[in-house]
C-alpha cells in the first residue's frame, strides 16, 4: 500500500473567482469526482461541466487528470442546453461506436451475466451463513429434549429392562464423550468484526445495507494457525482461502513495500482462482495448501533476514501460480498420448511451461498485473525467477534438483546467486508435495484425492491402449504401497537435506514425515497379513473341494 499522499488527489478549482480545494481519492470514478466539482460550484449533480486549465484548454474529470495549484487553478463551466445540444450528435455516434467496440471487446453483456450470477452466490452465502446459527441452536435444543426423553423412558421401564436401558444409556453418553467434534469448522474463530462495527451493532440504526466485507479481519487465531504447517485447509471454503492469501501477502509486507494495489491483488487472487480446473487433487485447494506451507516456511525458517523481498515475492508468488490451469493428466500423459500441451513444448515439462504461461497471461491483464508498479528491468527478474520455480516442480527433475542442493548445502553462501536459486527450487519442491508434513487427518484426505485423480488417468491411459504406470493403477496400488516409498524415498531425504540448513524444521515437519512413514508401513503389515489369511484360506477350500 502506498502513503496517504499518493493515494489521494488536490485539485485548485476557480468558482467565481475564489479558489476551492477539493480532494478525492485517486480510486474514485469520473462520475463521483464530476459530483463532487458540482457540489463545489453550487450547481445539481448532474449538471455537465466542463473543466480548462489556465490557457484554455479542455482537462478529462477522471482521477489521472494532471495536478494544479492555488495560482494555476482549473475553471469550471456549467455546460448550457444550447452547448449540450451542439454536440450532442457527434457525442452520440462516437459513444455508439466505442459502445459497440467495447462490447465486442470485453463482453459486457456476458460479464453483466457472470456478476449478477455471483452477487446472487454472495446474497445466498450470507443467507446461508446466518441460518447456520440458527440451525446449531435448533440442534442442541433438539439433543437435549431427545436426551430427556430417554431418561424418561428409563424411568417408567420395569427393573429388568431398567438395568438394560440404564446400561445402554450410559455407554451412549460415554461414547459421546468419545467422539470428536465434525471438522467442518476449525476450533477457533475464523473472523474477527472491526471495533466500529461492533459498536455500530449495539445501535438500533445499524444499516446492514452500508456494510461491508472489509470491516472485519482474521482472527489472532486463525492468523496464528496460518503460520504453522498443521494448518487445516479442509476447514475453509474458496472465498475464505482466499481471504487467507491476501492476508499473507499484506503480513509478509509485500503489498506495502512494492507499493501493490490492494484491490488490484483481490482481482488477482480472484482470476488466480478461476484458473483452477476442479480435479480431484490438482485444484484451487491444493494451491492454496502450498502456497500456506511456503508461507509457514518462510515464517519457521526467518527466511525474510535471508531472502530480499523480491525473492520472498517471488516465493510466494510462484506457490500461488504453480498448477494453473492443471488438466488432472500428468506429463507422462501429455507426451504419450501427443497432446497439445505436449507437442507445443516439445515434450519437455509440458505442464509447467503451460502453468508458466497461463500466469503470465493473467498477469498481461492490467487489472491483475500486481507487478505494475515494477519497471521492466526488475519485472524481467521477477519474471525469470517465477518461471524457474514452477518448471522445478517437475518430478522428472527431482534427482538433478536434489544431487545439485546436496552439494550445496554444507557450505552454503547466501551470497552465491546460483546457491539461493537453487535453494528456493527446494523450498517450493518440499511445499508442493508437503501434504504429509500435516497431521494424519488433514493428510489422508488428499492420499484419497491424489489416487483418485490416478485412477482417472490409467483409466483413459487403458482405453487409449497407453502405458500405465504400476502406482496409478487401480487394480495394483494401495494406499500404504502408494505413500511408503514416496515418504521414505523422496520426502524425508529431501526434507533432511533442507533440515541441515534449518534445523527447526526437524520437529515440525521432519519428524511428522518419520510417523507417517511409520503409520502406514503398519497399515501394508495388516494388509500384507489380511491378505495372507484370506490366501490360506482360499487354498484351504481349493484342497478340500478336491478331496471330495
Amino acid at each position: 500500500m502506498g502513503s496517504a499522499s499518493s493515494s489521494y488527489r488536490v485539485i485548485h478549482l476557480d468558482v467565481d473567482g475564489r479558489i476551492q480545494k477539493v480532494v478525492f481519492s485517486r480510486f474514485c470514478s469520473p462520475c463521483d469526482i464530476k459530483e463532487l466539482f458540482c457540489t463545489a460550484l453550487g450547481v445539481p449533480r448532474n449538471t455537465n461541466l466542463s473543466l480548462l486549465d489556465s490557457s484554455g484548454a479542455m482537462v478529462s474529470i477522471d482521477p489521472t487528470m494532471p495536478h494544479n495549484t492555488e495560482r494555476l487553478p482549473y475553471r469550471v463551466v456549467p455546460m448550457t442546453g444550447g452547448q449540450l445540444a451542439d454536440k450532442e450528435e457527434l457525442f452520440q455516434n462516437v459513444l455508439t461506436q466505442v459502445a459497440e467496440q467495447f462490447s465486442r471487446a470485453f463482453k459486457i453483456n456476458e460479464l453483466k451475466t457472470e456478476v449478477t450470477n455471483r452477487l446472487a452466490m454472495l446474497e445466498k452465502r450470507v443467507e446461508l451463513e446466518g441460518m447456520k446459527v440458527v440451525e446449531i441452536d435448533k440442534c442442541r435444543k433438539d439433543i437435549k429434549k431427545l436426551r430427556e426423553e430417554m431418561a424418561s423412558r428409563n424411568n417408567s421401564s420395569s427393573d429388568d429392562k431398567t438395568k438394560v436401558h440404564h446400561q445402554s444409556s450410559v455407554n451412549f453418553l460415554e461414547d459421546t464423550k468419545k467422539l470428536t467434534p465434525r471438522r467442518d469448522v476449525p476450533s477457533y474463530p475464523k473472523y474477527m468484526l472491526s471495533e466500529q462495527t461492533i459498536d455500530a451493532l449495539k445501535k438500533p440504526a445499524f444499516d446492514v445495507w452500508l456494510w461491508e466485507a472489509n470491516e472485519y479481519h482474521l482472527s489472532k487465531e486463525t492468523v496464528k494457525a496460518l503460520r504453522l504447517p498443521t494448518f487445516d485447509a479442509w476447514q475453509w471454503e474458496p472465498n475464505e482461502m482466499l481471504s487467507c492469501l491476501e492476508h499473507m501477502y499484506h503480513d509478509l509486507g509485500l503489498v506495502k513495500e512494492f507499493n501493490i494495489n490492494p484491490i488490484t491483488l483481490k482481482r488477482w487472487l480472484l482470476c488466480i482462482h478461476d484458473n483452477y480446473k476442479n480435479n480431484p487433487f490438482h485444484n484451487f485447494r491444493h494451491c492454496f495448501c502450498v502456497t500456506q506451507m511456503m508461507y509457514s516456511m518462510i515464517c519457521l525458517c526467518s527466511l525474510q533476514e535471508k531472502f530480499t523481498q523480491v525473492e520472498i515475492l517471488i516465493l510466494m508468488t510462484a506457490a500461488v501460480c504453480h498448477d494453473l490451469d492443471h488438466p488432472g493428466f500428468n506429463n507422462t500423459y501429455q507426451v504419450n498420448a501427443k497432446t497439445e500441451l505436449a507437442v507445443r513444448y516439445n515434450d519437455i515439462s509440458p505442464l509447467e511451461n503451460h502453468h508458466c504461461a497461463v500466469a503470465f497471461q493473467i498477469f498481461s491483464q492490467p487489472d491483475c498485473n500486481i507487478f505494475s508498479n515494477f519497471d521492466p528491468e526488475a519485472f524481467k527478474l521477477i519474471r525469470q525467477g517465477t518461471i524457474t520455480l514452477i518448471l522445478a516442480t517437475d518430478m522428472a527433475r527431482h534427482g538433478e534438483i536434489l544431487d545439485s542442493f546436496k552439494q550445496k548445502v554444507d557450505k552454503f553462501d547466501y551470497a552465491d546467486e546460483e546457491h539461493i536459486t537453487c535453494l528456493k527450487m527446494v523450498l517450493i519442491k518440499c511445499c508442493d508435495i508437503s501434504n504429509e508434513v500435516r497431521p494424519m487427518e488433514v493428510a489422508e484426505p488428499w492420499v484419497d484425492c491424489l489416487l483418485e485423480e490416478y485412477f482417472m488417468q490409467s483409466d483413459r491411459e487403458k482405453a487409449e491402449g497407453l502405458p500405465v504406470a504400476p502406482f496409478m493403477d487401480r487394480e495394483k496400488v494401495t494406499k500404504p504401497t502408494a505413500q511408503i516409498g514416496f515418504i521414505k524415498f523422496v520426502l524425508i531425504p529431501m526434507f533432511e537435506t533442507v533440515m541441515k540448513l534449518f534445523p527447526q524444521i526437524e520437529e515440525a515437519m521432519v519428524q511428522p514425515l518419520r510417523e507417517s512413514r511409520d503409520r502406514y508401513e503398519e497399515l501394508k503389515q495388516i494388509d500384507d497379513a489380511m491378505n495372507e489369511v484370506q490366501k490360506n484360506k482360499s487354498e484351504s477350500l481349493t484342497i478340500g473341494g478336491k478331496k471330495k
